[in-house]
């Protein structure tokens, strides 16, 4: 293994893990609510497409990302309406947002920019002083895009609210045991709205994560079931924000060997290659299912006094 392989799998386990971190923070933030959105696959390629259209306009990566993130929010009122509001089935809702996502956004692209497939240069690193001079890893950790920073602060500032505020814990009884959220005063729907549009936000970024800081470019269909992946990760990590990091880094990782084989003499099939990540997802389902936690009113809808 040379140093430009390593680094090379470090940039790539960082560009494809980000993504899944931030969806999977929304996704926690949803359940834990009592909350569950489907709709994430579709929700990242809105935001995605959005974001990737704002740089193209402004060259401005930040305002990409901030245009990716509204657009996620716009897109989870469609959640918060019918599921939250409403009371509709929120399976049937989210599997709708992901394919009116999925389809819009394919056919904003084709007629927008099928023809000449456009794609981003790439953010100014966040240079950390000396660390950044560090062989291997400081070319690979501590010189990435400063959204990587940001990402990884968001993620330890969520895992602060959602366990140590009396708001955290609010979001946590709607999930639990809403009818004594809402005997103690709270209130259940405003609690789950929040949730919903906190969890699109996250969404939205990781879509606009996905498209501009890890790829460079939008393509339709480009998450590829990223969505469903960090539904499990926010499963399997039972609300705790630090195992939504270590899952998502190590479904990055299964990613980036893909990179790392094909600059080495290992020859392996590229289909071998592109499922490796999903083969470690079955895996990794099949040896810690029975640790997954899902909360006692998720997907409940709330009907204040009902038995």
């Amino acid at each position: 293994m040379t140093e430009a392989i390593l680094v090379a799998f470090l940039i790539g386990t960082i560009a494809a893990g980000m993504p899944l971190m931030l969806a999977a923070l929304g996704e926690t933030i949803g359940e834990q609510s009592g909350v569950l959105n489907l709709g994430i696959e579709g929700i990242m390629l809105i935001g995605g497409y959005f974001g990737f259209v704002a740089v193209l306009m402004t060259q401005s990566f930040w305002l990409g990302l901030l245009v990716g993130t509204l657009a996620g929010v716009a897109s989870s009122l469609i959640m918060l309406v019918l599921s939250v509001w409403l009371g509709l089935n929120q399976i049937v809702v989210g599997i709708a947002i992901t394919l009116a996502g999925s389809g819009i956004t394919s056919v904003l692209h084709t007629q927008n920019y099928g023809s000449t497939n456009p794609r981003l240069g790439l953010d100014t690193p966040w240079k950390i002083p000396f660390l950044s001079d560090i062989p291997v890893v400081g070319p690979s950790i501590f010189s990435q895009p400063g959204m990587f920073t940001v990402a990884l602060l968001i993620a330890a500032a969520v895992a602060w609210w959602l366990h140590k505020t009396n708001p955290g814990l609010r979001l946590r009884a709607a999930g639990q045991k809403p009818a004594s959220l809402d005997a103690a005063g709270g209130s259940v729907l405003r609690t789950r709205s929040l949730a919903v549009l906190a969890g699109g936000a996250f969404s939205g970024l990781g879509g606009a994560y996905l498209a501009l800081l890890s790829t460079g470019a939008f393509t339709p269909f480009m998450t590829h079931g990223l969505g469903y992946i960090a539904i499990v990760v926010t499963m399997l990590a039972r609300g705790r924000i630090s195992w939504v990091v270590v899952a998502s880094l190590v479904y990055g990782a299964s990613v980036a060997v893909g990179t790392a084989i094909q600059l080495t003499n290992i020859n392996l099939p590229n289909d071998v290659i592109k499922m490796l990540p999903f083969i470690i997802v079955m895996i990794t389902l099949i040896v810690f299912a029975r640790s997954a936690y899902i909360p006692p009113a998720l997907a409940v809808p709330y009907t204040r006094g009902a038995r």
